[in-house]
């Protein structure tokens, strides 16, 4: 097992690196980056993307080399503003000094935030900690023991009703389950019952531990919901047809056939083979809820996490925060795929990596 995680931390180097190279082999193509934008905003125009969208008159000459939009501006200034930001050296010159300092976990400083990528990020963790781990909890721990009495009962009006609960369920996008419950609960047209911003009160210091604990989760019920609903629903199905495959098999019945009893059989056999397709899934509802679906849920809930971060990082084009976060969170979900692995033996010691390849 242990030479089969070295290759497999091994194996991460490329993938990181191939990663960065696309996203950054990409990025040259995109117009209106940060010389733009300060360039923009200089003139008063608000806005780099308004003068593309206007017929491309205030793009980069690539012919000149020089900023057409900047035509008002000395030169001087913006071959300074080139040089503070590091465009006046070749790309792959900038990119290998990147790959650098991020291997030594340093990714700079924000563009326009004039705080460190690190700092940042941990700024807005808290928010992105609490939908991604609370969300995924719940789903696991409400989905799997559902799912299993879903295929135990398979057939019966309660698989019936619950299956239909499940897909309305699924049917309904995150965002709208959230202005659903906005509106019902939060002081939308109805009850006014559950806060509509931030983690905490604003009198959360003054509180008693037991005070703090419960304005958290007063806080965080709704946003967290709202997160749920869509990996709730695929995991729970995910769960019962697992279970419904290995129930079906022989081992199964010849373990009842020699009279064990039913929940020995489920839990004792079939819960560790069945159980090997949903925690296959982990990573992907992980790192889905935790990094990439919290931006529309962020915004309709006021807070001010690492999906709202990207969001904004990438329309500003603020490239230090843009590709510290995805070196730094790419290398989360593949360093969570080999936890997965580990898990896989955790759970059916039978399972042995070593003897890949």
């Amino acid at each position: 097992m242990g030479a089969y995680i070295l290759r497999r931390l091994l194996l991460v180097i490329p993938t990181l690196l191939g990663i960065m190279v696309i996203n950054f082999a990409l990025i040259q193509f995109v117009p209106g980056g940060p010389i733009e934008q300060i360039i923009a905003r200089l003139e008063g125009s608000g806005d780099v993307f308004e003068s593309f969208a206007g017929g491309g008159s205030e793009t980069m000459d690539s012919g000149s080399g020089d900023y057409l939009g900047a035509r008002g501006l000395p030169q001087a200034f913006i071959e300074e503003l080139e040089r503070e930001f590091g465009f006046d050296k070749p790309p792959l010159e900038r990119f290998l000094n990147m790959m650098w300092d991020y291997i030594r976990f340093d990714f700079g400083e924000s563009y326009f935030r004039n705080i460190s990528v690190v700092d940042l990020v941990l700024e807005k963790m808290p928010v992105s900690i609490t939908l991604g781990l609370w969300s995924t909890l719940i789903a696991y721990l409400i989905s799997i023991p559902l799912g299993i009495r879903k295929a135990v009962r398979d057939g019966s009006p309660f698989d019936t009703w619950t299956s239909g609960a499940i897909i309305i369920g699924y049917a309904i996008p995150g965002f709208l389950f959230a202005i659903l419950l906005i509106v019902l609960f939060a002081g939308g047209s109805y009850f006014r019952l559950f806060p509509l911003r931030g983690l905490t009160s604003d009198d959360w210091e003054s509180l008693s531990l037991v005070g703090k604990v419960l304005d958290y989760f007063w806080h965080i019920t709704l946003p967290v919901l709202a997160s749920t609903i869509s990996a709730f629903a695929t995991l729970t199905l995910l769960t019962k047809n697992s279970f419904l495959d290995e129930i079906k098999k022989q081992y199964v019945m010849t373990a009842k056939a020699k009279g064990l009893p039913e929940r020995r059989v489920l839990y004792g056999h079939v819960f560790r083979n069945a159980m090997l397709i949903v925690i296959s899934g982990f990573p992907a509802l992980f790192i889905g809820v935790f990094f990439g679906g919290s931006l529309i849920i962020e915004t309709l809930f006021s807070l001010d996490g690492l999906g709202r971060l990207g969001y904004e990082a990438a329309v500003a084009r603020d490239y230090p925060v843009v590709f510290g976060t995805l070196f730094t969170f790419s290398l989360i979900g593949l360093v969570v795929g080999i936890l997965t692995d580990l898990t896989y033996v955790l759970i059916d010691p039978r399972i042995d990596f070593e003897s890949r390849g």
